[in-house]
C-alpha cells in the first residue's frame, strides 16, 4: 500500500504512515529528511495523529516506527524553541498532545527501526518501542544535558529501567555516542543489521510477531509496564490478574 500523509497537506508531510501484511503491520515514517528528521510541531502533531490512528485500527497488530532519509532522528529542532507565543501555551499544547504517553502505551507491540543518527528525542522514541534493532550506522546520544536541559521525551525512565541506573547516569549526564554494537551490548538494541537489511528485518520481525492475539499482548504490554512501578509481591499478583483474565477469555 502507498504511503499516505498524516496531519496537514504540505508537500512534504512530517509522517507517513501505511500499513502492510494485509493490515496487520503500520510503519510509522518520520519524514524531515532535510533536517535528520528533526523534531518539531508539524512532526509532533503528525505524530500524534498516527499514533491514535494505530491505536484505534482494530487490524492492525505491529507498528514499526522508522525515519526516511539519512538518519533516524536528531532530536529536537533548535529552530524552533522559543517560538511559542507563552510557555503556557507550550505547556498546554503538550499536555493536550501527550505523543510519548500515546507511543508508550499503545497496547500494540512496537518496533523501531533505526540508522544514523539516534540523537536526543529521536533516541528516546527508541526507547519508548518494545523492541529495537538497528542499523550498524547507528550512533546514540543524549546531548540535552549538555544544552543546560533535561531529556524530555522520556529518557530519564526509560533508559535507568532498561540498562540500570549507572549506566544510564554516564550517558545522560556525558551525552557522549555510542555505536550500535556498544547500543546492543548495553541492550539498548536487541539486533544489529546492515544498513541494507534494517528496514526488512524490522518487517520480518513485525510479521513474526503479528500473528500473536490483540488481547495477549495488551496483557503481556499491561504486565510488564505495570510492573516496573511494583515491588516483586504486587507484580506477581498483577501477573496472576491478567493470566486469569485471559483464561477467563479463552486467550491462554
Amino acid at each position: 500500500m502507498s504511503s499516505r500523509p498524516v496531519a496537514g497537506a504540505c508537500q512534504e508531510p512530517a509522517v507517513l504512515l501505511h500499513k502492510e501484511d494485509g493490515g496487520r503491520v503500520a510503519v510509522v515514517s518520520l519524514n524531515r529528511p532535510r533536517v535528520l528528521n528533526a523534531y518539531g510541531i508539524e512532526m509532533r502533531d503528525a505524530l500524534y495523529e498516527a499514533l491514535l490512528a494505530v491505536r484505534d485500527d482494530p487490524e492492525v497488530r505491529v507498528m514499526v516506527l522508522r525515519g526516511n532519509g539519512p538518519a533516524f532522528g536528531s532530536g529536537g529542532d533548535l529552530r524552533e524553541f522559543g517560538s511559542a507565543p507563552s510557555p503556557y501555551a507550550a505547556r498546554s499544547t503538550r499536555w493536550r498532545r501527550d505523543v510519548w504517553g500515546a507511543l508508550w502505551s499503545l497496547p500494540k507491540i512496537t518496533v523501531a527501526a533505526v540508522h544514523g543518527f539516534v540523537v536526543g528525542g529521536g533516541f528516546e522514541m527508541a526507547l519508548l518501542c518494545d523492541h529495537c534493532i538497528a542499523a550498524r550506522d547507528a550512533r546514540f546520544r543524549l546531548p540535552e544535558t549538555g544544552l543546560g536541559m533535561i531529556p524530555g521525551v522520556g529518557g530519564t525512565q526509560t533508559l535507568p529501567r532498561l540498562i540500570g541506573a549507572g549506566r544510564a547516569a554516564d550517558l545522560v549526564l556525558t551525552g557522549r555516542w555510542l555505536d550500535a554494537g556498544e547500543a546492543r551490548r548495553l541492550g539498548i538494541v536487541a539486533r544489529v543489521v546492515a544498513p541494507a537489511r534494517l528496514r526488512g528485518a524490522a518487517r520480518a520481525w513485525a510479521r513474526r510477531v503479528a500473528g500473536l492475539d490483540p488481547a495477549l499482548v495488551a496483557a503481556l504490554k499491561r504486565a510488564v509496564g505495570d510492573g516496573l512501578e511494583m515491588d516483586v509481591d504486587a507484580g506477581l499478583a498483577c501477573e496472576r490478574r491478567l493470566a486469569a483474565a485471559l483464561e477467563t477469555r479463552g486467550c491462554a
